[in-house]
């Protein structure tokens, strides 16, 4: 017992090493949350290609446009998110790790982001875009004023549930020297031959994962509140 208490105590404790597991949850909540938003601006403008490539009176540009960001999902989606974040620091040996990350998971998540508003698009009726051309309305007006703010409703908790996933997932960040709380934690663990950093790493991503459930539900609640109203 003693012994555990002083590997936590060296981990943890000692010279204030709990302000770099501080520091470390800060980057890992930063990435996630850029890369987040960064996802579902690359998403809405795929989900937005994919629905008017795929009717029946595309033009040749919504259609090639449609087929591209076929491609684009495909390659994210069928390739290692390690990988993509390697192939991306090269590219940009310019910018710091962090910047590369936060392009990286972007990229990535993007990828997911855009079926998952591709979906909630499809959830909407189809008179609902009848509707607002009877009005006067033009298609992108329609699209923008009445059927992307009911399909961002509807997909509001699958969003929510991307950034859970996004907090775990950039526990890859390590791979370009980016010091986030896993890669602080490996470090301390390297440094000082103790293995409690990594418990306590594992501590924190499941207190914030337990923190978003939360808030996932919460919102959830307050989202079939508003339907029954």
């Amino acid at each position: 017992m003693q012994g555990l208490y002083k590997d936590f105590y060296r981990g943890f404790i000692e010279d204030a090493r709990w302000k770099l597991y501080l520091e470390g949850t800060g980057i890992t909540l930063s990435l996630a949350a850029v890369a987040c938003l960064m996802g579902i601006v690359i998403g809405v403008v795929i989900a937005v290609c994919k629905f008017y490539g795929s009717r029946r009176n595309a033009g040749p540009l919504w259609k090639t446009l449609a087929k591209i960001c076929d491609i684009y999902t495909t390659v994210i989606r069928g390739t290692p998110i390690v990988l993509q974040l390697l192939i991306i620091y090269s590219l940009t040996v310019w910018t710091k790790g962090t910047y590369a990350c936060m392009i990286g998971f972007g990229i990535n998540s993007g990828a997911y982001i855009s079926e998952i508003f591709r979906s909630g698009i499809n959830s909407i009726d189809i008179g609902q875009m009848e509707a607002g051309r009877s009005l006067g309305l033009s298609e992108g007006t329609t699209m923008v004023r009445i059927i992307l703010p009911q399909a961002i409703k509807n997909v509001l908790p699958a969003l929510f549930n991307e950034f859970i996933a996004l907090v775990k997932e950039t526990s890859v960040a390590g791979y370009i020297a980016v010091r986030d709380v896993t890669k602080i934690a490996s470090s301390l663990k390297g440094t000082y031959f103790i293995s409690s950093p990594l418990y306590i790493t594992a501590v924190i991503y499941l207190v914030l994962v337990l923190f978003l459930t939360f808030l996932q539900k919460k919102l959830e609640r307050r989202l079939a509140r508003s339907d029954r109203s």
